[in-house]
């Protein structure tokens, strides 16, 4: 897959979701993520300092091999970490809002756009 440069939040936004083009990957990007704040924020309730690495450690841990063994791709977070941090709780929050065929759709739209399907 190509190396893609991006001028705006708003432009790497259709990319971040086409990087997840498969409900399997969004889905565990999503468990991962609530796990590992779960986690998290137990351990910060707790006082028990070293469960805070429950957040990236989980979340990571869960998304990463997604990339890899479902979509086939790396993660959108080795070329912008910023941006994908912004984007996995901007799908997160789209996906609990009940529009997963939002994502879905935006993905093959891009995807067809940019010649990777």
């Amino acid at each position: 897959m190509a190396t893609h440069e991006f001028a705006s939040y708003e432009e790497f936004w259709p990319y971040y979701v086409a990087m997840h083009s498969k409900a399997a990957t969004r889905w565990l990007h999503l468990t991962g993520t609530l796990t590992g704040l779960a986690v998290s924020v137990y351990g910060l309730l707790r006082g028990r300092r070293r469960l805070l690495l429950g957040l990236p450690l989980i979340g990571y841990g869960t998304a990463w091999p997604a990339h890899f063994f479902i979509e086939g791709n790396n993660p959108a977070s080795f070329g912008h970490p910023g941006w994908s941090l912004r984007g996995d709780a901007q799908m997160i929050r789209t996906m609990l809002a009940g529009r997963d065929a939002e994502l879905a759709e935006t993905a093959r739209k891009w995807l067809a756009e940019n010649g990777e399907v």
